[in-house]
């Protein structure tokens, strides 16, 4: 898989069930024409990464219920959506780094970041799968 150009801000513990593979769906409030792998982004470090395969939706808070196994949100739909639709971008090939690699502070709200200014020479280590 090529590096990601681009990461996704996550909170925890979301972040880590998404590189870990048990969240498949990341539920947002917009749809994204991104697609192909990104890096997850966590407390100002790149923690993995995973690729955008697909977007659903939208759907509202009450239909994402009976897809709970995948977005793991919760009761937090409800309050999250405002009434509004919610979209599923729907995720797979997820990799946890061995190391995270620091990300820097960027300024403003962010939801996209840039990462070309993050990767070393060599690849980051990743977990050995299987």
């Amino acid at each position: 898989m090529e590096r990601p150009r681009r990461g996704l801000i996550v909170r925890e513990p979301y972040a880590s069930w998404i590189v870990e593979g048990r969240k498949t769906w990341e539920i947002r409030k917009h749809p994204t024409r991104v697609r192909g792998p990104i890096g997850i982004i966590t407390g100002g470090r790149l923690i993995g990464e995973v690729e955008v395969a697909d977007v659903l939706g939208p759907f509202s808070a009450r239909e994402l219920k009976a897809h709970e196994a995948k977005h793991r949100a919760g009761g937090f739909l409800e309050a999250y959506a405002q009434g509004r639709p919610l979209w599923a971008w729907v995720l797979k090939n997820p990799r946890r780094y061995e190391k995270p690699l620091p990300v820097p502070p960027r300024k403003g709200r962010r939801m996209w970041v840039d990462l070309s200014d993050v990767w070393p020479a060599a690849p980051p280590t990743r977990e050995k799968e299987g």
